[in-house]
């Protein structure tokens, strides 16, 4: 499985086909259920497809009469959401995975192994973290809890460091860099930057163990969410010199006990197991 941070991602499910012939009650009903949510995608997409169509015509008609600015500019927009839309769309009818299915993206979920009334649990769970208690437009107000910094454990993560830890399984993550900061290289004045997404992944193909901390948020009349943030500390050298000033903090195997059933009253013990955290030597790429 592969982690992705930082970086925008379909939201169109994939019909996938473990339910496509259901051998029971159970497995009917879920299928139900994914080709009514399925159906609701496509039409949802549907519509953005018209609209950004209407765009790009509008744009062309203005470019072919008087070519502005801002005319160039809706027709890039609405011609990249184009393409994008129909890939979504394109999404929901396919049924054979492809590499990028199994990318994390913020907002998505993910299978997050916890410590539950003593057993390991498997949990999915949303990949940017609503602290209990908060309200629900604390999602817009931080968008950025998807991540919860080293530094900020004891401060903004305090209701839940020493008390809700998990743990992320993944063989690469993935961040947005500047291509001026990966070539090394200074852009002149007027020059723009551009964005590119690099895959790390461990040299010797090993997987990490991502320390987490997640939630359960409830409310009145309101689904229960369960949603989780990835800790991240300063970046080992081979990651900040591709450009990036983060980076995840793969644990060891022999602290997946001590971690997952923390104790809020020695988080000196927790801070040193993030300390003597694994260290692989990351390569990377410019992510398919």
């Amino acid at each position: 499985m592969r982690a992705v941070r930082k970086c925008k991602g379909t939201r169109a499910s994939l019909v996938t086909d473990a339910f496509a012939h259901p051998q029971s009650d159970e497995e009917a009903e879920i299928k139900q259920l994914v080709d009514r949510y399925n159906a609701n995608q496509a039409a949802v997409l549907e519509e953005e497809l018209f609209k950004q169509r209407a765009r790009l015509v509008a744009a062309e008609r203005t470019l072919h009469t008087k070519p502005t600015k801002a005319a160039t500019e809706n027709k890039r927009i609405a011609t990249d959401k184009v393409e994008a839309t129909l890939r979504r769309l394109d999404d929901i009818k396919r049924t054979e995975s492809e590499p990028r299915d199994s990318r994390i993206f913020p907002g998505h979920y993910a299978p997050v192994l916890i410590q539950e009334a003593g057993q390991l649990v498997v949990r999915p769970m949303r990949y940017q973290c609503r602290i209990a208690g908060k309200p629900a437009n604390y999602d817009f107000r931080f968008p950025g809890t998807y991540n919860a910094r080293l530094d900020s454990l004891a401060k903004f993560w305090a209701p839940l460091f020493g008390y809700s830890h998990g743990i992320m399984i993944v063989d690469s993550f993935y961040e947005n860099v500047a291509r001026s900061k990966m070539e090394g290289v200074v852009l002149a004045g007027a020059e723009e930057d551009e964005n590119v997404i690099l895959q790390f992944t461990p040299r010797d193909g090993s997987r990490m163990l991502v320390a987490c901390m997640w939630s359960k948020w409830t409310a009145p009349g309101e689904p229960d969410l369960h949603s989780f943030a990835a800790i991240t500390d300063e970046p080992p050298p081979e990651v900040a010199a591709a450009g990036h000033d983060r980076c995840i903090v793969p644990i060891k195997e022999k602290y997946i006990d001590a971690w997952l059933n923390p104790d809020p009253k020695y988080l000196d013990a927790l801070y040193a197991i993030l300390a003597d955290k694994e260290r692989p030597s990351y390569e990377h790429k410019l992510a398919a």
